[in-house]
């Protein structure tokens, strides 16, 4: 009798849990995948971009959402982040505050936001969760167009906002207020306290904005029309204050158009590694050199450019191990006829893209892909890929693709290839948005991975994963004692009769 087994970081878009599943023998076909749309009552957010006749670019780009457990009762509850006015970029209205929803246990969500103090400011594109001091309770960071946010967790259901006490709120010396669009925690020195990696987009002044057209009627520019920014780092001086070291450690020295963060021990050297999805721009990885500084490695490493030696519009990132073989592979999304690159990592840190042999090009070249991540969907023992899709440009005749698409789940096959199952994941799955965001983590409690997606202007799709029970599964939950609070870069090795299983734990997945 064989015994595979599988592990799944999941929880606040990963928290700090890790759950185990096990079947008792070998399937002959790969396990189905299949979702419902959950009714959720309660969960009542709707994004709002501040949509205007003149396009403004961070308009495209909403919204990010995390789970966690901000109540540690044992449930993922869900937070959004949300748009403000343009070009004011005010939350001058209920509609632009973020939202966290507080899960009830069964199946329906309380807003809690208002008692909880985290409506947000300003005009918010992404969330990062952890317990960035060490007291047992889940913090938040918001990365957001002209001033990030960061929510110390209270511990008794409500939030502080500790930005300027903390160090977060300073412009940037030379580009002023930046524009972030993602955030990893990340414990790169190894200290035992959790430090702050920030993904930075292009220079964007509202009053500055250009003006651009498609087939003569307004629309976003292009990203080639705005310059890139550097990335930032902030080291947890543990005393609830952080210092910028982004200089210092190297990591400005590159300069991108950032959107999707990855972060995992690329080459097994036991330091934290960082992957950045740019958007037209060369992917960038900054090696940790374990002295408190990055070398940025994307191009030696063989993950700065796809197949065709052309940079994609990356969007989102996802690194983990989809092939049992011990060492983290990375999932990027793309937009249209771009594909979406899916590399492998060939050891000690070098990469070798198989998104052709894989299956991943012809099930991905008609789709945009924005959130994402890499889980087993099936509890199988082996990793599936989950896109949340749509377009970036608007619908004008028949040459364009539509700007609403379905989402994607790509099976694991088990033999280095995966399958689109998409349209048998589901009687709703196929169900066309403007899709953003995508966070993972079990809502229920059932052992297996459901999946919140962001839509832009619309309400949210909240994917119970409902995909057949045939397998026994185990949750772990990571707690640092000499490490981080969360154990966020742990990694778990699991032995069985049929084989050896890895994951680590993070908070950063996808785009936003």
């Amino acid at each position: 009798m064989s015994r595979v087994s599988s592990l799944t970081v999941c929880a606040a878009l990963l928290a700090d849990g890790l759950a185990l599943a096990f079947w008792e023998t070998s399937p002959a076909a790969v396990d189905p995948i299949q979702f419902e749309l959950a009714k959720a009552p309660g969960l009542d957010f709707t994004s709002n971009s501040g949509a205007t006749a003149r396009k403004y670019q961070p308009q495209t780009m909403l919204a990010g959402v995390a789970l966690l457990d901000y109540d540690n009762d044992g449930l993922l509850d869900i937070y959004f982040v949300n748009g403000a006015t343009m070009p004011g970029l005010a939350k001058d209205d209920k509609t632009y505050f973020n939202r966290l929803f507080r899960n009830n246990g069964d199946g329906t969500f309380t807003d809690v936001t208002a008692r909880a103090g985290v409506q947000g400011r300003g005009y918010n594109i992404g969330v990062a969760v952890a317990d960035y001091d060490n007291d047992g309770y889940e913090d938040l960071f918001v990365a957001a167009v002209r001033g990030n946010i960061l929510y110390h967790n209270n511990g008794n259901g409500t939030f502080a906002e500790v930005t300027r006490e903390a160090g977060l709120d300073r412009p940037d010396p030379l580009y002023g207020r930046l524009w972030a669009t993602s955030a990893a925690w990340i414990d790169y020195d190894r200290d035992g306290w959790l430090d702050l990696f920030v993904s930075n987009y292009v220079v964007w002044n509202p009053d500055k904005e250009p003006i651009c057209e498609l087939d003569h009627v307004p629309d976003f520019c292009h990203p080639k029309l705005y310059h890139g920014l550097p990335n930032s780092l902030f080291r947890n001086n543990h005393d609830g204050t952080f210092t910028d070291v982004s200089e210092t450690s190297g990591i400005r020295k590159s300069i991108g158009k950032g959107m999707g963060v990855a972060v995992a021990d690329f080459d097994s050297d036991g330091w934290p590694d960082i992957f950045v999805a740019n958007d037209t721009e060369p992917n960038e990885l900054f090696h940790n050199n374990g002295n408190g500084t990055f070398s940025a490695v994307a191009v030696e490493s063989g993950v700065a450019y796809t197949e065709n030696g052309t940079a994609a519009a990356g969007m989102g990132a996802d690194a983990r191990d989809i092939d049992n073989d011990s060492w983290p592979d990375l999932f990027e999304t793309a937009l249209v006829k771009e594909t979406m690159p899916l590399f492998r990592n060939t050891g000690r840190g070098l990469f070798q893209e198989i998104t052709r042999e894989s299956g991943v090009t012809a099930a991905t070249l008609t789709k945009g892909g924005w959130g994402n991540g890499v889980f087993d969907l099936n509890d199988d023992g082996w990793k599936d890929l989950f896109v949340a899709a749509s377009h970036v440009l608007e619908a004008r005749g028949t040459r364009r693709a539509s700007v609403e698409q379905s989402n994607m789940v790509l099976a694991n096959l088990r033999n280095g290839k995966f399958s689109d199952v998409s349209a048998r994941a589901g009687a709703d799955f196929g169900r066309p948005a403007v899709h953003r965001g995508a966070a993972f983590g079990d809502l229920d409690n059932d052992g297996r991975i459901d999946v919140v997606v962001t839509c832009l202007n619309a309400k949210p799709e909240i994917w119970h994963n409902a995909s057949p029970a045939l397998n026994h599964w185990l949750l772990i939950k990571t707690v640092g004692s000499k490490s981080n609070r969360d154990g966020i870069g742990a990694k778990l090795k699991l032995t069985t009769a049929s084989g050896v299983q890895y994951n680590h734990v993070t908070t950063a997945v996808g785009f936003a």
